[in-house]
């Protein structure tokens, strides 16, 4: 912990990576609900993993985007995927049934320490350039760092994205990301595990209880 403390940066990568691997899961298992070939199982995964922090390199122009400057997020995510590919090759019976049922619940987890992940890493980015004092765009920083691959990921599968109707997704991040922001100058650590926090737990407790935004449906007056 006393390393983490001395360097920030360091620490942030390794959380990155920990996000990079819960992602590139979770496309993994939206590709292959979508049966795509070994290619788009690749291609989607990568895009979960990356493409919220693409977004928003390129909301603040940081270009090229982190993600080819340092490849490293694209390589783990990739070797994630195929070790994924790999296993349930092996396995094929696992892609139906209770196992595979299993792997859902668990990818719905690691898609939300990914959220959690994403979202503070995305704060911190915003805290590292000349707009570190406007809170609404270190904010929407933080929400498209942790929302931004899943919606590219649910547009290339063709499917209604997750953010717009399932528990309380985006709100979960954008709570961790305002809770990261505001507590940033207490200590950026600090801010970085209590913003990560608050986004997970929303997510569990959302995910138990099924709880959903209120939405107008079809003979229901608004």
């Amino acid at each position: 912990m006393q390393i983490f403390l001395e360097n920030t940066d360091t620490f942030i990568f390794i959380i990155e990576l920990i996000g990079t691997i819960a992602f590139a899961s979770s496309g993994t298992l939206t590709a292959f609900k979508q049966e795509m070939d070994i290619f788009g199982v690749n291609v989607l995964a990568i895009i979960t993993a990356v493409g919220g922090g693409c977004i928003r390199d390129l909301i603040i122009g940081n270009t090229p985007p982190v993600m080819f400057r340092e490849p490293v997020y694209a390589l783990v995510a990739m070797i994630t995927c195929n070790v994924l590919i790999l296993l349930f090759y092996l396995n094929r019976r696992h892609l139906t049934g209770i196992f595979f049922q299993s792997y859902e619940r668990l990818m719905l987890i690691l898609d939300a320490i990914g959220l959690g992940i994403f979202t503070v890493t995305g704060v911190s980015t915003g805290m590292h350039t000349p707009y570190y004092d406007n809170l609404f765009l270190v904010v929407f920083l933080g929400v498209i760092t942790g929302v931004g691959g899943g919606v590219l990921r649910d547009i290339l599968a063709v499917q209604k994205p997750y953010i717009l109707v399932k528990h309380v997704y985006a709100c979960a991040s954008l709570l961790g990301a305002l809770c990261c922001a505001l507590l940033w100058p207490f200590g950026s650590i600090l801010a970085i595990w209590v913003g990560a926090a608050v986004v997970l737990v929303i997510r569990i407790l959302a995910m138990t209880f099924r709880w959903n935004l209120p939405k107008v449906t079809e003979g229901h007056s608004a």
